[in-house]
């Protein structure tokens, strides 16, 4: 089967956003390929590191808020 990334990359920045805190961080537990994209994308500041988080960039987290109301909102 063949995913449709782009899809799949602003789901799951949506996802990682729910995890949020100290204003851009979030939990980086998501594959490291997705990750490689989102910073390839701009949306997060390099993913590499010991850190169990990640940085999400302005866009990154304006991104993420369209991707959430948009995958996952009930109204």
């Amino acid at each position: 089967m063949e995913l449709d990334t782009e899809k799949l990359d602003r789901a799951a920045l949506a996802i990682l956003s729910l995890s949020l805190h100290d204003e851009n961080r979030v939990w980086k537990g998501i594959d490291w390929a997705i990750t490689d994209r989102l910073h390839e994308k701009g949306l997060v500041h390099d993913p590499v590191g010991r850190a169990k988080s990640l940085a999400l960039t302005d866009e990154g987290l304006a991104v993420a808020e369209a991707a959430l109301n948009e995958f996952f909102s009930t109204t």
